[in-house]
């Protein structure tokens, strides 16, 4: 099935690309270019004769980590790099230079003249060069092997820029592997040690690599083909929810854009018989456990009813990875079951050629520990009774369900689908969407009947109608009016995952088409959850202390339809529209759903809902401190007042939550905008008002008092916050307001955290750039999506 390059001095034979200017497509060889490696180890690469502009060779190029360092903070993981780009093999003199062309500014190719000016405003980049060793009949052979060697991803810097300290490449311990040269008609594929060495490396470092100074990756290199002629490119459409490839064209007419956005898709094509002449096949990684591996295998076939309703019923399907098969091959489309120190986020993306967009290897990255994660959870809801007993409600097979629907999203993503944050709100109408687990409450009990959909939705068929289907121009722009008109909304990553967005129905891990009902929902969830709480939520035989652990995402099991919520204040639904499309206009949430929003946001900062019962927090017992990880103990809440479990620093940490998302200055900005626009809305004071009638009263009870103070604090810290934000002088003089408003409420109180506080809020408005901040910094937020990035960090083609 396979060709490698073993032993010294063996030999590639491989048929030679057609010369420069002729159309590099498939042939009857065996490859397009020679290789042959010496008994140095040295890759000597053959090239065909140069044309006139000295050009011998071009192709695809893309570099990926065949092993990784296993730190998903670090992001180094197996299967992960580039995507592709054109690499030009270029004689000068004599030398052999390696060019990477730049595709992001064009012009016609058929003005000469036009499409040089262009090419010469524009840098490419020469990123390595070697002597010729030899000429023969006009073809061109030298030394490969100091381009295959280098770090060609940019790992030292990579590192460094992770807080990993200062890496060197070792070329003494960096090599070609001679068991790792692959060579097809159309592809090359070579795997290369690369050693990278620090005296002083970083904790993640430290703890993933084997004697934590010295890391061996594999760096893979494929060399492909460029693909032959027939594919069309299409235009995106910024409603339809695709990836894309963005270009400039400086031969656009002046009445016509130069930005153009070429969609990135596969080429599907029928044959005289209606039958799909290249199907797309998705392979599931051989090394994914039997239970895991049968899951994958289910949710990646969802999107076989997604092509048949695009007109290809036969154009995809799923397939086990063949175990000699190298997943980096670019003939795969693979989903890979990666392993890391930490739970992280989930990938999906691939190669394609940078002058289409045409999709040529699908690359999904799933991270192992999330399902535990997802298990976790789900025993920390309901209890460890029944996991992996294979019932309705077993933790095992809840989580399963979330990694079929895992499976399904990063391959759509691969396909050319952007997230759909909005699709939650219509039933769950894509797996594009990041959905929350879709626990109900039911005649008091939790009900987990429905966490998970099951199969694409309405959004998915849609997508691939437009993406896929043998459309014309005008059809592909009915079926985005259509599916709008079918009530199939669209929010994008940079209108849904930051706190700072303000589309009412565009959030991550949310679940309903009503966040305030939904919010309600999720906090009488966690309230069920917390006064359930026990020594059943870790199994048997496993550590107390693990509870620590379990206790986080239910404490905070409402994080997210909190920020969802919050979505409403300050909110403005709106769409992607084009001019005669018909779509309405923005229109900003009414003046009575945002204090609907606000009211409900400001119970979960009441301080008997985050109290936790005595019994509970007697089981919050700290464990045995692990050394060997990095942060071994950044899953569990912070506090002052080990080894008891700090009730008080846990609630303050998710007040700072509710306050950090409230108060986000660009909610506060569209607050002040809003109300001037029309003073019914409510402004950045009337709001500052609500919260401070809120945190500001006394609970009768002596329990919740120290709570209660910790809340009246975060409040303060956060307008803090706000006044000294990169923001307009307009919300910073906001933000001081509220806090003369706070401190004249305070002065009718003399207890002591009252003057405590005062004095705070004085010290800040006297002089809020001292160096001694009167604010006090909430303990860290737990992760709650995947540990690497901040909470809302975007990530475009991930979950």
């Amino acid at each position: 099935m396979r060709q490698i390059v073993t032993g010294l001095l063996a030999a590639l034979i491989l048929a030679l690309s057609p010369p420069a200017g002729a159309q590099s497509g498939g042939g009857d060889g065996n490859g397009f270019f020679d290789l042959a490696i010496n008994d140095e180890n040295k890759v000597i690469a053959t090239l065909p004769p140069p044309g006139d502009d000295g050009v011998m060779l071009r192709m695809i190029h893309a570099v990926r980590l065949k092993a990784g360092l296993g730190s998903n903070p670090v992001g180094l993981d197996r299967g992960w790099g580039s995507s592709g780009e054109i690499l030009v093999f270029r004689k000068i003199g004599n030398r052999v230079v390696l060019e990477v062309e730049n595709q992001t500014y064009r012009a016609n190719p058929e003005n000469p003249l036009e499409a040089r000016a262009v090419a010469e405003s524009f840098a490419n980049s020469f990123v390595a060069a070697a002597d010729i060793t030899s000429q023969s009949a006009g073809s061109v052979s030298f030394d490969m092997t100091g381009f295959l060697t280098g770090d060609r991803l940019n790992l030292v810097q990579h590192l460094k820029d992770a807080g990993q300290g200062t890496f060197s490449l070792k070329e003494d311990r960096s090599m070609v592997d001679p068991d790792g040269i692959l060579a097809f008609p159309d592809n090359v594929e070579i795997d290369v040690f690369l050693t990278l060495s620090s005296s002083d490396p970083g904790r993640e470092v430290a703890t993933t690599a084997a004697n934590g100074t010295d890391m061996t990756l594999v760096q893979h290199h494929s060399f492909v083909r460029l693909p032959e002629e027939g594919y069309t490119p299409i235009e995106s459409d910024p409603r339809a929810g695709i990836i894309d490839q963005v270009r400039f064209d400086y031969s656009a007419g002046l009445a016509e854009p130069v930005v153009t956005r070429l969609a990135r898709r596969y080429r599907l094509q029928k044959n005289d018989a209606g039958e799909t002449i290249n199907p797309i096949v998705f392979y599931i990684d051989s090394g994914a456990p039997p239970q895991i591996q049968d899951a994958l295998l289910d949710g990646a076939r969802w999107w076989a009813d997604a092509f048949a309703a695009a007109g290809y019923p036969d154009g995809y399907r799923v397939e086990v990875l063949p175990e000699d098969a190298h997943p980096l091959d670019i003939r795969y489309n693979v989903v890979q079951w990666v392993h890391r120190q930490t739970r992280g986020w989930s990938y999906g993306g691939g190669i394609s050629d940078p002058r289409t967009g045409e999709m040529l290897k699908g690359h999904v990255i799933l991270g192992s520990l999330r399902v535990r994660q997802d298990r976790m959870i789900f025993e920390g809801l309901t209890g460890t009774g029944e996991t992996g007993t294979g019932s309705e409600t077993d933790p095992v097979e809840l989580a399963l369900a979330r990694i079929r629907q895992l499976s399904a999203h990063e391959i759509g993503h691969a396909l050319g689908f952007q997230h759909n944050f909005a699709a939650s709100t219509y039933g769950k109408g894509s797996v594009m969407d990041y959905p929350a687990p879709d626990v109900r409450v039911r005649r008091g009990a939790l009900d987990f009947s429905n966490v998970y959909g099951v199969g694409i939705g309405s959004w998915d068929k849609f997508t691939a109608t437009w993406l896929y289907g043998d459309l014309t121009e005008q059809e592909r722009d009915n079926l985005v009016l259509e599916a709008r008109s079918n009530g199939l909304i669209y929010v994008a990553d940079q209108d849904a995952r930051s706190a700072s967005t303000g589309h009412p129905l565009g959030n991550i891990w949310d679940n309903g088409p009503d966040p305030v009902a939904a919010l309600r929902e999720t906090l009488e969830i966690r309230r069920i959850a917390l006064e359930n709480f026990g020594e059943d939520r870790v199994q048997q035989g496993q550590p107390l202390s693990d509870l620590n652990d379990v206790i986080v995402p239910i404490y905070l099991y409402h994080r997210y339809q909190t920020a969802a919520a919050a979505k409403l204040v300050g909110g403005m639904s709106f769409n992607y529209g084009e001019r005669g499309d018909g779509q309405p206009a923005a229109e900003i949430v009414s003046p009575e759903r945002q204090l609907e929003a606000l009211d409900v946001l400001l119970e979960t900062v009441a301080p008997s809902r985050l109290d936790l019962s005595d019994e509970v927090l007697n089981l919050l017992t700290p464990g045995m401190a692990n050394y060997a990880l990095a942060d071994w103990d950044r899953e569990q809440f912070a506090g002052s007042a080990s080894p008891a479990f700090d009730l008080i620093a846990a609630a303050d940490t998710a007040a700072a939550t509710t306050f950090g998302i409230l108060l986000e200055p660009q909610r506060v900005a569209r607050l002040i905008e809003f109300n001037r626009r029309d003073p019914a809305n409510p402004g950045a004071s009337d709001v500052f008002a609500r919260i401070q009638q809120a945190v500001i009263a006394t609970p009768n009870s002596a329990r919740t008092r120290p709570i209660a103070e910790a809340v009246r604090a975060r409040y303060a810290f956060a307008l803090m916050d706000l006044a000294g934000a990169d923001t307009t002088a307009v919300v910073k003089a906001s933000a001081s307001a509220g806090l003369e408003d706070l401190l004249g409420a305070l002065e009718s109180r003399r207890d002591s955290h009252a003057v405590w506080l005062s004095g705070r809020i004085e010290d800040f408005l006297d002089a809020p750039a001292d160096i001694d901040p009167p604010a006090v910094t909430a303990k860290a937020l737990p992760p709650g999506g995947p540990i690497g990035y901040t909470p809302y960090a975007t990530c475009w083609h991930c979950d």
